[in-house]
């Protein structure tokens, strides 16, 4: 697909909305996590380089069409203040009266936030006439929010109809690594699996099957794999509904000669809690008391040696619950051992992303993505709404 780059639009003295990314984590009305801001950052300097008056706009949490004021985006502005090392103008709404005002004053170089987009309900509703009076704001529209390209809402989609419009510099990395697993595998390939149920990756597992050369397995989702193959899970979390699934995957990796690796030993205990008490026991000798809450050592060393060879690498989803530090090892085990890889190494999903940022060895990753969903369904072959809405069309408004 031929998507237009921030580098193919004229930019100098217009004014350009910029679909960002600041869905962050809050406590206490503080910003907990700034990565999804700092991500977006090369965009915003690239565009005030050039001129450009940038209107930034972006949801938060799920306000459902209601405003909100714990969800209200001014510690966003003043956290852009921060990094920007200069102002940036706030408006108290989406498309009223304020994100008017404070469009039309900008001057090259200066940078407006516009409130939650999500206030306003007809945004996930992909309204024509909001993504209109959001086109009536700019004259130009990038999207560098990877992070919603699988939603077809007014900021994302609807707006590319009034708009010339391009993908920021996140985006267009995204679209790149993502596109080299799977339209450039370099092999050994190795595929590696986590989170809690096999529904939410039996996407992404049938569409890379045959790409691959290794899949390894953890998290609540290898339960469901290890039942397959006829062991005892006791109590953890299995979705029996979908053993056929695991065991048709089992089937077409052998027929394939994919090599399909589960946990060997596990850590198991009563009840998921930092003070239960826990052990390590063979992945067939679970309790029927007992609760698998993350991958054994063995497992992971198994793991480790595994990829050693491997010359991509892609890992999505924790190999326990990664949140509970007694069950957080095996997940930083992987971590440890994809980022000694030399591999070409793509990392996306929440906890996989903060397993080797608290590792402190993302620097040590070629790639890590800051879609959740998004990454998901692109691995899938999906094709993702807010990415096709910036392919090149000749002839048309929208690429003028």
């Amino acid at each position: 697909m031929d998507i237009r780059s921030l580098r193919d639009l004229d930019v100098e003295g217009r004014r350009v909305l910029v679909r960002a990314d600041f869905n962050v984590p809050f406590e206490d009305g503080r910003i907990t996590d700034d990565t999804r801001i700092r991500a977006t950052m090369p965009t915003i300097d690239a565009l005030r380089a050039r001129r450009a008056k940038v209107i930034l706009m972006s949801h938060l949490g799920r306000p459902r069409g209601q405003v909100r004021d714990d969800l209200r985006l001014e510690p966003v502005a003043r956290r852009l203040e921060e990094l920007l090392g200069s102002p940036v103008q706030y408006a108290r709404d989406v498309v009223g009266p304020e994100a008017h005002a404070m469009a039309g004053g900008l001057q090259p170089g200066d940078v407006g936030l516009l409130e939650n987009l999500r206030f306003d309900p007809r945004e996930e509703q992909n309204d024509p006439v909001f993504s209109r009076e959001l086109a009536s704001l700019a004259e130009c529209y990038v999207n560098d929010a990877f992070g919603t390209a699988h939603r077809a809402h007014a900021s994302t989609v609807g707006v590319t109809e009034s708009l010339p419009s391009a993908a920021g510099l996140l985006m267009e990395r995204e679209i790149q690594a993502l596109s080299r697993v799977l339209d450039h595998p370099e092999h050994p390939y190795a595929l590696i699996l986590g989170g809690a149920k096999v529904s939410d990756k039996v996407g992404v597992i049938e569409h890379l099957l045959d790409r691959v050369n290794l899949i390894l397995v953890g998290g609540g989702m290898a339960n469901t794999f290890l039942k397959a193959r006829g062991m005892s899970v006791g109590r953890s979390l299995v979705e029996d509904d979908k053993l056929d699934v695991a065991r048709t995957s089992l089937e077409r990796a052998e027929k394939l000669g994919v090599r399909f690796i589960v946990p060997v030993d596990v850590v198991v205990a009563e009840e998921l809690s930092a003070e239960a008490s826990r052990r390590v026991v063979s992945a067939d000798q679970v309790g029927e008391q007992d609760a698998i809450y993350d991958v054994g050592p063995e497992s992971v060393r198994l793991f480790a040696q595994a990829l050693a060879p491997a010359r991509m690498i892609v890992w999505n989803g924790p190999m326990g619950v990664f949140e509970v530090a007694p069950f957080a090892a095996g997940t930083r085990g992987v971590a440890q051992a994809v980022a000694r890889s030399d591999a070409f190494t793509l990392v996306g999903g929440g906890d996989s992303v903060a397993a080797v940022e608290q590792l402190g060895v993302a620097d040590q990753i070629s790639h890590i993505s800051t879609g959740g969903g998004a990454t998901l369904e692109f691995l899938e072959g999906k094709v993702l709404p807010g990415v096709a809405a910036l392919a090149k069309q000749e002839g048309t408004g929208a690429d003028a």
